[in-house]
């Protein structure tokens, strides 16, 4: 939106200058210096992305994941997205798919995203790990990843986030909040109150592979609460069906 709005600010000068470009003889030298130092516009983001996608593609940090894994998951999602959700790692499905948040999990975060009225190409999508943590041969479940694994793929979402500026985050889980804060805690602590990422808004709740495991309505109702207090930060309109909404 801010980017947006400079465009459309800079168009306008720029038009006013080619008018006057166009009723003189000859446009004094700073003047026309003026408009080629306006016609500059702030670079798109999804092209700040593409260099960081393609180092991360081809990363071989944690020499025992990349030979393990079928591509790397770096993320998906609206570059200029006012809300990213920050996941833990891929899993199976993501390793196959090479996006995040695919398999039964992601099902549930993207009903999350659009009971919230936005819809995955809104938002954006990413995990602390942009590979599966590599499991023992035969072993068909996830695990999570080492404090040193994510100690060496954070700087990949710290660009992420920098390139991205969104308005609000929402960490995943306990393992997604270590990664991104550096800091473990119960996720009854953290859960369901505002904390900060670098000055921008931070909102930690529960994986969605936890309330798959936890059926319970009074956890899934936390969830929702959580996004509830997201959509008021982000001063979104929340309607009364959103409001009594259980997941």
């Amino acid at each position: 939106m801010i980017l947006e709005m400079q465009k459309a600010a800079l168009d306008f000068v720029i038009a006013a200058l080619e008018k006057i470009r166009e009723t003189s003889d000859r446009l004094p030298r700073a003047s026309r210096l003026s408009v080629e130092r306006l016609q500059f516009v702030a670079p798109n983001k999804a092209d700040l992305l593409a260099p960081i996608r393609e180092r991360v593609r081809i990363c071989t940090k944690c020499p025992h994941l990349a030979s393990s894994r079928t591509q790397t998951v770096f993320g998906v999602g609206n570059p200029d997205a006012e809300l990213m959700f920050i996941g833990e790692a891929p899993g199976a499905d993501e390793d196959k798919q090479g996006e995040p948040f695919v398999g039964r999990a992601g099902q549930l975060l993207t009903r999350i995203i659009e009971t919230m009225g936005f819809t995955r190409e809104d938002v954006y999508i990413a995990n602390i790990l942009k590979c599966r943590p590599d499991t023992p041969p035969g072993s068909s479940g996830n695990r999570a990843p080492t404090p040193l694994e994510m100690q060496t793929c954070r700087p990949y979402l710290i660009e992420q986030i920098e390139i991205i500026q969104p308005k609000v985050l929402v960490a995943l889980g306990a393992v997604a909040v270590e990664g991104l804060l550096g800091s473990r805690g119960t996720m009854r602590e953290l859960r369901g109150r505002w904390h900060s990422y670098g000055g921008t808004p931070l909102m930690i709740t529960y994986h969605p592979a936890y309330l798959l495991r936890n059926q319970t309505p009074s956890e899934k109702r936390k969830v929702w609460e959580d996004m509830l207090q997201v959509l008021e930060r982000l001063e979104r309109p929340v309607t009364e069906k959103q409001r009594n909404y259980f997941l």
